[in-house]
C-alpha cells in the first residue's frame, strides 16, 4: 500500500465543503503547516519571548518593534496565530489518519494473491526455476519454509489447461504501516498536549469568564477578583516568589497587557534556600527546602525543590526556576567624585528607594539588587601577543583541538570577587542610569581596582570605571586626588611646588615659565575652562554644533590640536603629560598632607598608582553623577522563585512521545516485504516456478535476501 498525499473525497452536495475537506486531509497541507510552525519556532527563538517592550524599542527600533508586537512574536508560542496553526494541524492529521487507516487494516489482511503471472515479471527482483515436486508439494514446502522464517502464508490453487497451479503468497514488515500510524498520531497528541497545557485555556477565561489583566500595582491580597484565577482551573504555568521564613500561595501569570494571579490550593513556605558552590565559586547546587500547607485538608508537607527535581501535591508540580533577594537591607556610602558632595551613609532595602537632594536637583535612590558570590572570568588573553614558532608544540596544538567534546582552546580562570550593589539614580525628569558597584577591589592587568559600572538602558552592557586602590587599599587616596583637583587653591600651590622643585634655584625666569604651563595643564585636565573639539563648530543658538571639551585627557589633547603645528604636536604632548603628572603627584602630596597622612615615596608602587589615577581621572568627567554609593555592609535575605505548573497534558505529551520514537523507528528500520511464488505444472511429477519479490525501500539487504530465497525456495544457485 502506498499512503497518498491526496485529501479525503466525500460525497456532498456542497463543493466548497468538499474541497475544503480535501484540503484539510491532504499530507501536503499537513506538511506546510509543520513548516510554518518550524519558522515560528525559530523566531521564538531567535527573538527573546517576554521581554519588557523598551528592550525590544532598543533592539529593532520604534517602528519594527510596534509590527513585531503586532504580529505577536514577543510571545510566539501563545500567540492567537500559532494556537490556530496547532489547532489546524490537528485537525488535519486526525483526518489523514482516518483516511489512511481503514485502507492500512485492509492491507494486512490482504495478501494479494491473486497477481497474474505475467505482472511478476515487471519486479525487479524476479527469478525462474524447474521444480521437481508438482505444484501442490512445492506449494506446502515453500509455505513451510516461509512460515518457518517469519513470513505470513496464504495458498491459492488456481486451474490451468496443463492442470492445478498454485500461488504462493507471503508478506513480512506490516509493522510498517503501524509505524506511520504511530508517527502521525503522536503528532496529534504532542500538539492536543500542548494546546492544552498551553496559554489557551488561561486566554478562555479572559474571553468568556470575564478575566482581565491587572495592570496596577499593590499588595497581591488587594487586587480584584476579576484579575484571579480560581485554583481549579484545569492548567496553568506562573511564577511563585517566596522569601526565606514567610509563605505565599499565589503565582503570577504574565501577560502581553499585564499579569493575572493565580490562587493556589495550597501555600508555599520557604524555610531555607540553599546554594552549594565549587572551589572556583561557580555554583554546583540550588535548593529550597519548602513545606506546603494544604488550605483544605491543612496537611502539613515537608519538601526539598531541586532544579530538575521538583515536589508535587494536589497535582500541581513545583519546580526550582531561579532564585532572586528577599529584601536584604544593605548600607551605601556616598564617595564624591563629580562635585562637591560630602561623604554620607545611607540605608535602605533591595526594591526601595530613597529620595536624595543635590542642590537644586532632586534625585531618587532605587535599590534593585545585591549580589553576594560574583563569579567572572579572568583569564588573560594572549591575542595580542607574537607567537615564537621556537615555543610551539605542533602536537599540543592539534590535540587541543580534537579528542573529547570538553576540551577546549579557551582558557578561563574562574574568580569570586566578592558581593556588589546595583540601584539606579532617578531625576525628576523620570530618567535613570543603573549603576553597578564591587564591595573590595579586584585585581585586574596587575592592579588593584575599585570597578564602578554604569549603563544607561538594560539592553547595554556595563561599562566601568577603575579606580585605584590607595595604600590602605580603599579609595579614600584617590577620592581625595579628585577633591583636589577641583579646589583652584590646591591647584595653585600644587603648581608652585612642582615648578620650584622642577628648576634650579637662580632662574627665576624659567620657574615662572614652567609655573604657568603647568597651570595651564592642570586647569585644562581639571576642567576650569572649555575646549572647543578641533574642526566641529561650538553649540550655536539652533542646537547645531558639539558641546565643549571640559576636563580629562581629552580636553588636553584638544588643547594641543588647537595651539600646536601637526610637526611638533608629539614633542609638544610628551613634555605637557611629564608636567601634567609632576603636578598631579605634588597634588597627591597636597591632599595627604591635608589629611594628616605622611607623604607618598617616589617609588614603583606610587609610579604606577598615579599612572592608573590619571587616566581614572579623566574617566571620572564622564562620569554622569556627582557621587558614587559603596556597599559598606548588608543582611542578605534570599528568596526563591519556584514556577508552578498544572499540566494535564504532559501526560498526552509523553504518550506522543513514546509512539513517534516507535513510530520512527518502525517506518525506518522495519522493511515491508512481499513475496510470490507461482507454481504450474510441468509434466506429471515436475513444475515451473516463478518468483517475485517486492519491497518499500530498494537497499542491498533486499538483494541479498532475494538471493537467499532464490536458494531456498526454488534450489537455484547463483
Amino acid at each position: 500500500m502506498t499512503v497518498s498525499t491526496q485529501g479525503l473525497h466525500i460525497r456532498t452536495g456542497s463543493r466548497i465543503v468538499s474541497e475544503l475537506v480535501e484540503l484539510l486531509s491532504s499530507m501536503r497541507f499537513a506538511i506546510s503547516l509543520l513548516t510554518v510552525i518550524c519558522i515560528a519556532s525559530v523566531i521564538g527563538t531567535v527573538v527573546k519571548q517576554h521581554e519588557p517592550f523598551i528592550n525590544y524599542v532598543n533592539q529593532f527600533g520604534p517602528f519594527w518593534a510596534d509590527v513585531f508586537a503586532s504580529a505577536n512574536l514577543y510571545s510566539v508560542y501563545s500567540a492567537w496565530w500559532f494556537l490556530l496553526i496547532l489547532a489546524f494541524l490537528v485537525v488535519s492529521t486526525s483526518l489523514c489518519i482516518a483516511r489512511n487507516t481503514p485502507k492500512i487494516f485492509a492491507d494486512f489482511k490482504a495478501y494479494k494473491e491473486n497477481i497474474r503471472e505475467q505482472s511478476l515479471k515487471a519486479f525487479p527482483h524476479r527469478a525462474e526455476g524447474a521444480l521437481a515436486e508438482t505444484p501442490e508439494i512445492a506449494a506446502n514446502r515453500i509455505g513451510q519454509t516461509l512460515l518457518g522464517s517469519g513470513w505470513k502464508v496464504k495458498l491459492q490453487s488456481r486451474p490451468t489447461p496443463a492442470g492445478t497451479g498454485w500461488m504462493v503468497a507471503a508478506k513480512v514488515g506490516a509493522a510498517n504501516k503501524i509505524g506511520y500510524l504511530a508517527a502521525h498520531s503522536a503528532i496529534v497528541l504532542v500538539c492536543v498536549g500542548g494546546l492544552v497545557d498551553g496559554d489557551l485555556m488561561v486566554r478562555a477565561q479572559t474571553w468568556f469568564n470575564g478575566k482581565t489583566p491587572f495592570m496596577g500595582g499593590g499588595l497581591i491580597a488587594d487586587v480584584p477578583a476579576q484579575h484571579r484565577l480560581s485554583p481549579s482551573n484545569p492548567t496553568f504555568r506562573g511564577n511563585l516568589l517566596v522569601t526565606e521564613g514567610t509563605t505565599a500561595g499565589t503565582a503570577i501569570l504574565t501577560q502581553p497587557q499585564g499579569v493575572l494571579l493565580q490562587d493556589l490550593p495550597f501555600s508555599v513556605e520557604l524555610k531555607k534556600f540553599i546554594v552549594e558552590y565549587y572551589d572556583t565559586g561557580m555554583p554546583k547546587l540550588f535548593a529550597s527546602d519548602i513545606v506546603i500547607h494544604d488550605h483544605e485538608t491543612g496537611e502539613r508537607k515537608e519538601a526539598r525543590v531541586e532544579v530538575n527535581h521538583p515536589a508535587s501535591h494536589r497535582g500541581i508540580n513545583i519546580y526550582q526556576s531561579s532564585f532572586d533577594d528577599g529584601g536584604s537591607r544593605v548600607k551605601l556610602q556616598a564617595v564624591p567624585l563629580n562635585g562637591p558632595t560630602r561623604p554620607f551613609e545611607i540605608e535602605g532595602t533591595i526594591g526601595s528607594s530613597t529620595s536624595l537632594s543635590n542642590g537644586d536637583d532632586k534625585l531618587t535612590l532605587e535599590y534593585t539588587g545585591l549580589r553576594v558570590i560574583n563569579v567572572e572570568n579572568f583569564a588573560a588573553s594572549n591575542a595580542a601577543e607574537a607567537v615564537d614558532v621556537r615555543k610551539v608544540d605542533l602536537r599540543s596544538s592539534i590535540e587541543s583541538r580534537l579528542g573529547s567534546g570538553h576540551k577546549t582552546v579557551t582558557e578561563r580562570t574562574l574568580r569570586n570577587v566578592g558581593p556588589s550593589v546595583s540601584y539606579k539614580l532617578r531625576d525628576a525628569a523620570g530618567q535613570a542610569v543603573e549603576y553597578h558597584n564591587y564591595m573590595l577591589p579586584v585585581e585586574i592587568d596587575g592592579s588593584r581596582v575599585y570597578l564602578l559600572g554604569l549603563r544607561d538602558t538594560p539592553a547595554e552592557t556595563f561599562r566601568y570605571l577603575r579606580i585605584p586602590v590607595d595604600d590602605k587599599d580603599g579609595m579614600d587616596g584617590f577620592v581625595r586626588l579628585r577633591a583636589a583637583l577641583g579646589d583652584a587653591q590646591l591647584r595653585e600651590e600644587a603648581v608652585r611646588r612642582y615648578a620650584a622643585s622642577a628648576v634650579e634655584d637662580g632662574r627665576p625666569e624659567l620657574a615662572e615659565a614652567l609655573a604657568a604651563s603647568a597651570s595651564r595643564a592642570l586647569g585644562l585636565f581639571a576642567g576650569a575652562e572649555s575646549i572647543n573639539v578641533p574642526g566641529v563648530q561650538p553649540v550655536a543658538a539652533n542646537g547645531a554644533g558639539a558641546q565643549p571639551v571640559r576636563g580629562g585627557l581629552q580636553a588636553v589633547s584638544a588643547f594641543l590640536e588647537n595651539n600646536v603645528p601637526d610637526a611638533e604636536r608629539e614633542r609638544a604632548s610628551d613634555v605637557l603629560v611629564r608636567i601634567l603628572n609632576g603636578t598631579l603627584f605634588e597634588l597627591m602630596q597636597i591632599s595627604r598632607e591635608r589629611a594628616g597622612l605622611p607623604p607618598l615615596e617616589r617609588n614603583e608602587t606610587t609610579q604606577h598608582f598615579m599612572a592608573q589615577a590619571v587616566i581614572s581621572l579623566s574617566d571620572t568627567f564622564f562620569y554622569p553623577a556627582p557621587m558614587t554609593f559603596q556597599l559598606k555592609d548588608f543582611t542578605h535575605v534570599q528568596a526563591s522563585v519556584f514556577q508552578v505548573a498544572r499540566a494535564p497534558g504532559q501526560s498526552i505529551v509523553y504518550l506522543g512521545c513514546l509512539l513517534l520514537i516507535l513510530g520512527v523507528f518502525a517506518m525506518l528500520y522495519v522493511r515491508e516485504r512481499r513475496l510470490w511464488v507461482w507454481l504450474s505444472p510441468e509434466g506429471d511429477a515436475a513444475s515451473q516456478a516463478r518468483m517475485a519479490l517486492s519491497s518499500n525501500r530498494k537497499t542491498l539487504e533486499a538483494d541479498r535476501e532475494f538471493e537467499l530465497l532464490k536458494t531456498q525456495l526454488l534450489k537455484v544457485h547463483p
